[in-house]
């Protein structure tokens, strides 16, 4: 016999019942003054009707008064991710905050759950980095509404209400872009993400203006933005490697991307640097240990994560100053960009 899960009844779910924030259900539930009380017991009426139940994890962590940190970041097996929740940790140990972390899969519905169970588990504070799917900030808003602390870094939206750090993308992808044109490179493609995504738009647009300021023709048909996919990356440089005026230059948005352009290149046949150079944004080890070794924008990933968590104690101590932060890049110049001369 199928028996259905019953899912748990949540404080957005009373919220969504009663046309009401979280904000206000949760202070309702606590009994806070700022609620009336004839708000409170429609709230309370409707918990028990609903069958509402406060999560036990969460009311465990109250009573032993917890100082617990939620972070969600899009893909948690990248290094970048990985060496960011290390720098995060890192300073919320040394503060005396524990860290709880989510994978949104680079999904909307994932990131929102996430977001979700953090509030549930009445977390001080959130850091996070947009899934690339995501265009709907209205779960944000509502942390916003409720006074979490919450900084985001990498990926940002909402730059008005939330902290954020940032890399100096921009003027990495033009310096990267230069170095390709200084040493040889006349066709250069630039391989990203969604268009939607501030540091695809940051990271294209110094690309552009590296080409524009050396007043070299702009072809659009070597700027291919999509979904941050290996396979789908691999297959677009690949179509690009096809044509007849195919680049002789790659610059890539991320590792994922970096790594399926230099996987590409070596299916076509093609010799790195001499006859496609490439250089991408990873600070991906293997970088170094690949054959040839690759040039890349390396991230200051782990003090990414440290700004970030420093930023959200701020927060959770009082201060509501938006702050933005830039934590420079590295061009990191090994085999894979400067082509052969004669």
């Amino acid at each position: 016999m199928n028996i259905k899960k019953q899912r748990r009844t949540s404080l957005k779910d009373l919220a969504s019942e009663l046309g009401v924030s979280i904000a206000t259900v949760s202070r309702a539930l606590r009994n806070s003054p700022e609620i009336g009380r004839e708000m409170q017991q429609r709230v309370k009426d409707l918990a028990k009707k609903l069958n509402y139940r406060p999560n036990p994890f969460a009311q465990s962590l109250r009573k032993e008064a917890p100082k617990v940190i939620g972070v969600v970041v899009p893909n948690l097996v990248t290094h970048y991710y990985a060496a960011v929740l290390d720098g995060i940790e890192d300073e919320a140990r040394r503060a005396g905050y524990s860290v709880i972390s989510a994978n949104s899969h680079e999904d909307f519905e994932d990131e929102r759950q996430a977001i979700d169970n953090f509030i549930g588990l009445h977390v001080e504070g959130i850091i996070a980095c947009l899934a690339q799917t995501t265009t709907d900030y209205s779960h944000f808003e509502e942390i916003s509404d409720m006074g979490i602390p919450l900084v985001f870094f990498g990926r940002t939206c909402l730059t008005d209400r939330f902290s954020c750090v940032t890399a100096n993308g921009d003027e990495a992808a033009q310096m990267a872009t230069q170095h390709l044109i200084d040493t040889g490179s006349r066709r250069i493609a630039f391989i990203g993400g969604p268009n939607h995504l501030d540091m695809v738009r940051r990271r294209k647009h110094g690309y552009l203006e590296a080409l524009r300021e050396n007043k070299m023709d702009i072809d659009r048909n070597l700027v291919v933005c999509d979904k941050i996919d290996y396979e789908v990356a691999l297959h677009a440089v690949e179509k690009l490697l096809e044509g007849e005026n195919r680049p002789d230059a790659i610059l890539a948005f991320n590792d994922i991307i970096t790594f399926a352009a230099f996987t590409a290149i070596k299916n076509k046949g093609l010799n790195i640097p001499g006859e496609v150079a490439l250089i991408g944004f990873t600070d991906d080890v293997h970088a170094a240990y690949v054959t040839p070794r690759m040039s890349a924008i390396e991230d200051q990933s782990h003090e990414m994560g440290v700004k970030a968590c420093q930023l959200l104690l701020r927060s959770i101590g009082g201060d509501t100053k938006v702050y933005k932060e830039i934590v420079p890049q590295q061009l990191v110049i090994r085999e894979t960009s400067a082509k052969m001369r004669d």
